[in-house]
């Protein structure tokens, strides 16, 4: 898997979660999180940018709002 899938699949799982919270800033530091958690998905298993998008928003819904 490339890293244009990776990119892909941060972009599109923080895009949602935004949506779903538009409080947050656009440079909260869960987006980093959000990206090293795709980063460890990807080197366990394939996946497309979809799958890991998916896992992406569900990692996100699960941190704890005030301590990012």
């Amino acid at each position: 898997m490339d890293d244009a899938v990776l990119k892909k699949a941060a972009e599109t799982a923080w895009t949602v979660y935004r949506a779903r919270h538009p409080d947050v800033d656009a440079c909260d530091s869960r987006r980093s999180l959000l990206e090293r958690h795709l980063l460890r998905r990807r080197e366990e298993r394939e996946s497309d940018a979809e799958e890991l998008a998916s896992f992406g928003i569900a990692y996100l819904d699960r941190l704890p709002g005030g301590e990012c």
